[in-house]
């Protein structure tokens, strides 16, 4: 098997801080906070089989102006394994996040919450909650969906036209237990192919392939279960801070659709950035751009602190939206 060498900025950065945050059921969650202590907070939470490792060339580009919140959602990264399938749901992705907002971001201050994926998903489900409310400036939302996940997949090929049967397919990938093993040639091709875009290089698939074979497969199949049944268009519609849509045109998992559904759907909608080419990993994939808009949202609703704290590099800001489009909304 041939090895890959891990470029070092998918290398996970060593936090300033290690945390242990118990949610409402008792689960602990692992909790790391990087960059600049006492700058302004942005809390980041990543997607199924993923970590906070999944956010390392995020961070590396957010630390040095922002302290930057990173927790491992339930049974991933170094977070409890929940003991049975009840304790996987929609309602514990909010209270986790809850939990952690109440234990990193003190009363009466507020952060910028970006969320890939179930990420995203776990935000809407938080929406409407007052003590995520409270604690929230704007959210970033990045290649996620409310609903209809299994519906919308685009990771068989075009040649299984029929409807039944493509959900059908699409439901056995999702809720495979197969066991992912060790990280091989076939393995990153398959993982390029359904989450990746086309031009990922190989230390970016390698990365990819690492952080989602190292998710237990129990672990993802009971979150496969809770993405199967999926609906927080709810929560959506109840949040209330300006939130930005993030989603790589070339995302198989959450495609497009869903980002034009939820924009369509949020009471205050800061636009829809268009990263062409890019599958549906996209702070990996992209961390430039991505941090680039969770640094636009927070400069624009974190007030003069954000704005004082975080200078914007005149090259670098055109340098990332040269590769993507945003579409504002009225």
């Amino acid at each position: 098997m041939k090895s890959v060498q891990l470029p070092v900025e998918y290398v996970p950065p060593t936090p300033v801080e290690e945390l242990s945050v118990r949610s409402a059921d008792g689960i602990r969650l692992h909790v790391e906070v990087h960059g600049r202590p006492g700058a302004p907070t942005v809390v980041l939470s990543h997607g199924w089989t993923c970590s906070t490792a999944f956010w390392a060339p995020v961070i590396r580009q957010l630390a040095d102006r922002y302290r930057v919140v990173a927790y491992d959602q339930r049974g991933h990264g170094h977070s409890e394994i929940p003991p049975s399938r009840a304790r996987y749901s929609t309602r514990a992705l909010a209270e986790d996040l809850a939990a952690v907002l109440a234990r990193t971001v003190p009363a009466g201050e507020r952060a910028v919450l970006a969320g890939h994926s179930m990420g995203g998903m776990t935000i809407m489900a938080a929406g409407g909650r007052p003590e995520v409310a409270e604690r929230t400036a704007a959210n970033v939302l990045i290649s996620t969906g409310p609903s209809d996940l299994v519906a919308e997949l685009t990771v068989l090929p075009d040649a299984v036209r029929a409807p039944g049967l493509r959900r059908f397919l699409h439901r056995q990938l999702l809720r495979s237990r197969m066991p992912l093993g060790p990280v091989s040639t076939v393995s990153r091709a398959a993982l390029k192919y359904a989450t990746m875009g086309p031009s990922s290089p190989a230390g970016q698939v390698e990365a990819t392939a690492r952080i989602v074979h190292a998710c237990p497969t129990g672990v993802r199949v009971h979150w496969a279960g809770v993405l199967d049944r999926l609906d927080v268009r709810a929560g959506l519609g109840r949040i209330t801070a300006p939130t930005a849509v993030v989603v790589g045109t070339a995302d198989r998992l959450t495609p497009p659709v869903h980002a034009h559904r939820m924009v369509a759907e949020l009471a205050d909608p800061q636009g829809l950035l268009l990263l062409p080419g890019v599958g549906h990993m996209a702070p990996l994939e992209r961390p430039v751009e991505v941090a680039a808009e969770i640094h636009r949202m927070a400069a624009a609703h974190l007030g003069g602190a954000a704005t004082a704290a975080v200078p914007v590099d005149p090259a670098a800001v055109p340098a990332a939206a040269s590769a993507a489009e945003r579409t504002t909304v009225a």
